[in-house]
């Protein structure tokens, strides 16, 4: 089965051809249905062996179609100060990009 680890918004994923996942979304101008590309490729394995960047391969690239756009459920953030009267409350949501991957190259 070949494979390959990927870098993206921070986190390393393990990607396959065919299956789909969730990343952090990506800066740009993206519509439902793009081509999205990822450069940074820390391993490949497959029929020919398996090759390990340091830390990237060079030329080695993922592609994959943008499936699906959406944001988290609300992540409260609270700071509080005890006997000051100090209280804030925010809230934040994370937005995500779903990936289907493509061709392994």
């Amino acid at each position: 089965m070949e494979f390959a680890v990927i870098k993206t918004g921070g986190k390393q994923y393990k990607v396959a051809a065919g299956e789909s996942l969730k990343i952090e979304k990506i800066i740009g101008d993206f519509k439902v249905g793009d081509i999205i590309t990822f450069d940074e490729v820390m391993l490949v394995e497959g029929a020919s062996g398996t090759k390990v960047g340091t830390p990237t391969i060079p030329g080695a690239k993922i592609t994959g179609t943008l499936e699906q756009m959406g944001r988290n459920k609300t992540v409260l953030v609270i700071k509080y100060k005890q006997k000051s009267r100090y209280f804030k409350k925010n809230g934040h949501r994370q937005h995500w990009f779903k990936v289907k991957i493509g061709a392994i190259k």
